[in-house]
């Protein structure tokens, strides 16, 4: 059956022409307006641009060069590039102008599966100017393993026409458009994506920054703001965001705006962390005072500090790894502290939960009196 393609309409004034926006950005970053998010401000404009991941830029650059690009696959945690990078491709590949050749669609947003059909094969099967090195479009599909297993076979069952965005849909649509378009999806996911889906894509993983990479991109920042930052300060950014770069810059812009001079204390106050010192006190309540004292002096702090018992949790987890004990004992106290989180992240009761953890450690103690005898 032959395919009828049709050209891709683009309202043009031939006496008025459109001028091209300015895409800000990257390390050369032109002004924008204060209320710009800094997230924005400082996305890599080029793949030279992009903090780390060198080894995955480089491949994905050499496939660009070659006019070799295939359908993308790109997973991992929040924060680490993802986006940034297909971007960057696209602006290599079209200009200025690469908008009029990408789609870009959120798998999450609740549309009907017909009207995103439609949408995706009205532009793949389109035909294309020219703008830069390919003619080939991009269609950029964002959080991919959003998607249900039902959602993933409701088309395919024909039981919803209206439901979230289909994988099937993309298995036929990505083999019919494949010489016209090329299909990138980004998840943090792997293994919520149909292995029909991927057998389809070159796929890549974005592990989390490394904290020189996420704190050589801070400094960057900071110095083109103009931001007065101690080296404390500094390290807790770094800490905080765990590898997740949209989360340190994130932090970085709302300390800037609610201190003058952000230090360590500021960054912790500003996101609601516990400070290290107090972790340090709530840990030392936790391993020598009784229970009755440690659970009335940390709930004190937590009031007084509004501090979150998952916080709490956490960061005195981190500190168990820390100190000296017998492994079995360790192994208890790490699985204890790990089942608290799990109800916490339930809603479950804070009193209750501190007072399971108050107990996990009085649970340790005895144990490790035990040990020493």
């Amino acid at each position: 059956m032959t395919e009828i393609t049709s050209a891709m309409d683009i309202d043009v004034d031939e006496n008025h022409p459109r001028k091209p926006k300015v895409v800000a950005g990257g390390f050369g970053a032109p002004p924008q307006s204060k209320a710009t998010p800094w997230v924005e401000k400082y996305r890599p404009q080029s793949l030279d641009d992009v903090a780390a991941h060198r080894d995955i830029v480089a491949t994905i650059d050499r496939l660009t060069n070659e006019n070799k690009l295939p359908h993308l696959l790109l997973y991992g945690p929040p924060g680490t590039g993802k986006t940034s990078t297909i971007l960057a491709v696209a602006r290599k590949l079209y200009g200025p102008k690469y908008r009029n050749m990408i789609l870009e669609l959120n798998a999450s947003d609740d549309r009907g599966i017909d009207v995103v059909r439609q949408q995706i094969q009205d532009f793949a099967s389109t035909q294309s100017f020219s703008l830069g090195k390919s003619s080939v479009k991009l269609v950029l599909l964002d959080e991919a393993d959003a998607m249900t297993k039902d959602a993933q076979f409701a088309l395919r069952r024909g039981k919803s026409s209206y439901t979230r965005l289909s994988f099937v849909m993309f298995k036929y649509v990505i083999e019919k458009y494949t010489k016209s378009t090329r299909f990138a999806l980004i998840g943090n996911h792997v293994n919520k994506i149909i292995p029909a889906l991927q057998s389809r894509c070159t796929r890549f993983r974005f592990a989390p920054l490394d904290p020189l990479h996420v704190s050589q991109r801070l400094k960057h920042v900071i110095e083109a703001e103009g931001l007065d930052v101690s080296e404390s300060g500094l390290a807790a950014l770094v800490r905080l965001s765990n590898g997740d770069m949209r989360k340190a810059m994130n932090i970085l812009q709302s300390t800037h705006m609610a201190s003058v001079k952000i230090t360590e204390e500021e960054v912790y106050l500003c996101t609601g962390n516990p400070l290290p010192k107090d972790i340090e006190q709530i840990s030392h309540w936790l391993l020598n005072e009784s229970f009755a004292e440690s659970y009335k002096k940390i709930s004190e702090m937590k009031t007084r500090k509004g501090l979150a018992i998952v916080d709490i949790v956490r960061e005195v987890t981190i500190f168990v790894f820390k100190i000296k004990m017998p492994s079995h004992v360790r192994v208890q106290l790490i699985n204890d502290l790990a089942d608290i989180e799990y109800r916490l992240s339930f809603g479950c009761n804070d009193k209750l939960q501190l007072g399971a953890i108050i107990s996990t450690f009085t649970h340790a103690r005895s144990a490790l009196v035990a040990t020493a005898k």
